[in-house]
């Protein structure tokens, strides 16, 4: 299978968009995941011409044979364990998010035309960023200093990568939200949401702009390179608190959503692993910012449709429920403390070096 592009992770957020570019342009798209019913419903509205293969990366055999018989001339390793569910399965994240990479990396140096290497990586490698004390915004080149599991495992999963016989690039993502985010309203990714500081500031980004972006990595003049991932300066550099209230809002559920609280200017340690980021290269040699943040919701309310003026309706009676399963609610507290409401709630998501 000449040209063939090998896609893990291919029915998560970033993957099925991932896949669903690649077949727009044309390329010859192997899409592998685990082989669940989830996986398999998403399977059958895939694009004519995309191949799945099930595959288990935490097998290092299973990974050998599906990198031999698809023999692909790019992989987009996506596949990963991600917060907040990280916290709770940190073993199973291991396997998944550092072996499998070395997995995936070991089987391709073995092909007789080794295929070029995109790893999905994150600027939670960047680990915890105080708005009041850092300068400047994130670059390829800002030292990393995760502050949990999930920022470690990318720093390792670069390394393996970085390490290798392969051309390689790695992008760093930012926030990346979809105008359809219909199946990601769940519980814990609202309380999840409410424990980080509304002051943090987040760049975000379209998850189909991050598609663009890794398809043009499979091509691009970038080997070697390290590249940020986000959207526009101009409309997507925002604060935490921001972000979550306004697609609500485009859904219909305005004022919905309580309100967290702000970090401690203080303490650099209490702060999540957000910030604005310097894009620059990445848009010169990938080309993939095409949504703004104000089209982004817009479009997020042409998809809500007629559940806007009902959603609307039942905005504050949403909110109070919202408000009483906030992390904070009752503590009394002045400022966020993220990572002391994670491990309260999912587990310590601290770097095993740092428990």
């Amino acid at each position: 299978m000449t040209e063939t592009v090998l896609v893990t992770g291919a029915f998560g957020l970033v993957g099925s968009a991932t896949v669903q570019r690649l077949a727009d342009d044309g390329r010859s798209v192997v899409a592998t995941d685990l082989d669940t019913p989830a996986a398999r419903k998403a399977a059958d509205s895939l694009p004519v011409g995309v191949t799945v293969r099930w595959a288990d990366l935490t097998d290092p055999a299973a990974v050998g044979a599906l990198v031999d018989e698809v023999s692909p001339s790019a992989v987009i390793h996506l596949a990963a364990v991600i917060p907040p569910f990280i916290y709770q399965r940190r073993g199973l994240a291991e396997r998944v998010n550092v072996e499998a990479t070395a997995s995936l990396v070991r089987a391709a140096e073995k092909l007789s035309s080794p295929p070029r290497f995109v790893l999905a990586s994150s600027i939670a490698v960047y680990g915890s960023r105080n708005p009041h004390t850092v300068s400047g915004v994130l670059t390829a080149d800002t030292p990393v200093n995760p502050a949990d599991i999930y920022g470690d495992h990318k720093v390792q999963a670069e390394k393996i990568v970085r390490t290798s016989a392969l051309d390689w690039v790695i992008l760093r993502l930012g926030g990346v939200l979809t105008v359809s985010p219909g199946s990601y309203m769940k519980m814990d990714n609202f309380s999840f949401e409410g424990m980080l500081p509304t002051d943090g500031r987040l760049q975000t980004v379209d998850v189909r702009d991050v598609a663009r972006a890794f398809a043009a990595a499979t091509t691009a003049d970038a080997v070697g390179e390290t590249l940020l991932i986000g959207g526009d300066d101009a409309t997507h550099r925002l604060l935490q608190g921001d972000v979550a209230p306004a697609m609500a809002a485009a859904l219909g559920l305005v004022g919905g959503l309580p309100t967290g609280l702000k970090g401690d200017p203080a303490d650099d340690d209490g702060w999540f692993n957000t910030d604005w980021m310097d894009t620059t290269r990445a848009q010169h040699v990938l080309g993939f910012q095409h949504h703004s943040w104000p089209d982004m919701l817009i479009e997020t309310a042409e998809h809500a449709g007629i559940t806007r003026p009902l959603l609307r309706v039942v905005a504050p009676l949403v909110k109070q429920v919202l408000k009483r399963r906030t992390a904070y609610y009752g503590t009394g507290l002045r400022y966020a403390n993220p990572w002391q409401a994670i491990a309260d709630k999912w587990g310590d998501p601290r770097p095993e070096a740092h428990q």
